[in-house]
């Protein structure tokens, strides 16, 4: 099935894919690995899910941020080397900042382990890390980067 028709059974859409805010590359391909620069929760020019987690954005907003940060890998992936070349995505490092007290990290990290499961099926199994910092670009709740292996050329 393709991506595009994938994401529209779950109402979703890829984004435009972004522009790197310095001086690198959004994917990076090695060999058979492509590295994908930290994405956040920005739908085309729009920056979304702003805030700390528990403070200013649910847990259920933050899921939704994760499955945004997603879907902006995939854009990329799927702009360069193309989602047809994934053999499997192997890790992924999720970023979040909170209030102090707010604890809930590996539920709000679902929304993008679950969206690459789905999506990608079993080539979306993973690995993930979940790394809390004080603050995040733009003051973005969330980001993540990913690794994938693709076929060579």
């Amino acid at each position: 099935m393709k991506l595009a028709n994938k994401l529209k059974e779950l109402g979703l859409s890829l984004p435009n894919p972004s522009k790197p805010g310095g001086n690198y590359v959004s994917v990076n391909i090695r060999k058979n690995i492509a590295y994908v620069a930290v994405q956040f929760p920005k739908y085309n020019d729009d920056f979304l899910y702003q805030g700390r987690l528990g403070e200013d954005i649910s847990d259920e907003d933050g899921y939704k941020a994760m499955q945004l940060c997603a879907l902006n890998v995939l854009a990329h992936i799927d702009r360069n080397p193309g989602i047809d070349k994934i053999i499997g995505l192997n890790h992924f490092d999720a970023y979040y900042q909170s209030a102090g007290d707010w604890n809930n990290a590996p539920k709000v990290v679902d929304g993008a382990s679950d969206l690459f499961l789905t999506v990608l099926g079993e080539k979306g199994i993973h690995t993930r890390a979940i790394l809390g910092v004080e603050r995040l670009a733009r003051n973005f709740s969330v980001g993540l980067t990913c690794t994938f292996t693709v076929e060579e050329e």
